[in-house]
This record gives C-alpha cells, sequence and structure tokens, in this order.
C-alpha cells in the first residue's frame, strides 16, 4: 500500500499526543506517590530561555492542528493558551485529537503538491505540501513533543523509550 499524505500525518500526530497524555498521567501520578503538587510542572523548563512544560504542549498540539489544517485548506480550531493544570493540558490534547479525527483523509491526501503558506512573525513561508509535512510540520511537532517528555523525565517521572514510542499497533 502506497503511504499518503494522510496517513504520514494524522496518525503519528494522533499517536504521539496519546503518547503525551499518557506521559501527563504518569506526572500526575508520580507527583501524588511523592506527596508534591503537581502544579510544580506547569512551570518546569529545561533550560531559563527555554518555555515551560505547558507551552511546549501548547505547540505541539499547535503544530499538529495547524498542519491537518494548512493541508486541507481548511481553518484549525482556535484554542486559548491558558492551561494552568495537567487536567487541562490532556483537555488540550483531547480537542487537538477530535479536530485531527474530524477531517477526512480525502481533505488532505492529494495535497503533496499544493502550495501551503506558514505565517511567520513578519513575513511567510510557502512551501509545497510535502516538503511542508517532511520537514517543517512533523519536525516542529516532535521537537515539542520531546520536549515535554524530557521536562517531565528531567523532574523525576518515570518514563522510558516504550513510554515515547507508545504500545505497538
Amino acid at each position: 500500500m502506497t503511504i499518503t499524505m494522510h496517513r504520514a500525518s494524522v496518525p503519528i500526530f494522533q499517536r504521539m499526543l496519546g503518547n503525551m497524555t499518557a506521559w501527563l498521567d504518569k506526572a500526575e501520578a508520580h507527583a501524588q506517590a511523592k506527596r508534591f503538587d503537581a502544579s510544580v510542572y506547569m512551570t518546569a523548563r529545561l533550560a531559563p530561555d527555554m518555555l515551560p512544560l505547558p507551552k511546549q504542549v501548547q505547540i505541539a498540539c499547535d503544530a499538529a492542528k495547524f498542519c491537518v489544517a494548512r493541508l486541507a485548506g481548511s481553518e484549525a480550531p482556535g484554542f486559548a493558551d491558558d492551561e494552568k493544570t495537567l487536567a487541562e493540558l490532556r483537555e488540550r490534547i483531547r480537542r487537538t485529537s477530535d479536530y485531527l479525527s474530524s477531517v477526512p483523509a480525502d481533505r488532505i491526501d492529494g495535497t503533496e503538491d499544493r502550495d501551503v503558506v506558514v505565517p511567520r512573525r513578519d513575513t511567510s513561508i510557502t512551501m509545497k505540501g510535502e516538503d511542508y509535512l517532511r520537514h517543517f510540520a512533523l519536525p516542529n511537532f516532535f521537537f515539542h513533543v520531546t520536549t515535554v517528555y524530557a521536562l517531565l523525565r528531567h523532574n523525576g517521572v518515570e518514563l522510558g523509550k516504550l513510554d515515547y514510542l507508545g504500545a505497538p499497533r
């Protein structure tokens, strides 16, 4: 079977979003087991100039939803960046995954050569759909997902490679 733009994007995003949800569950359990307030994670950073955990989750979710929306030629839903708890971050991930599920595969398939415009602060970047997916959207998504994993791991949450990869399917 030939890989399609949908198969190269939505299932990958959804799998990793599900994995992030499981990591946040483990973080909450870790805080309970060690008897500290899980809100501590909400200010976690790997370095002083890096964004904290909530922003990493928000950007990972945005990367997935904007990728799918841009490829489908539609508008992504807007989410306020106001999550203050792990439960609220899990809800954002769920809403992102629900949106991804709502976009029919045929809206994404065949977009390899579609021009995709990515707004930047003071300009925009235009690239073909396949290049956008492979060289911009997926790497950006995985950067922020990996940072979420590293932040939680750095803060003592017992996560390993199989938590990152998720259960075999």
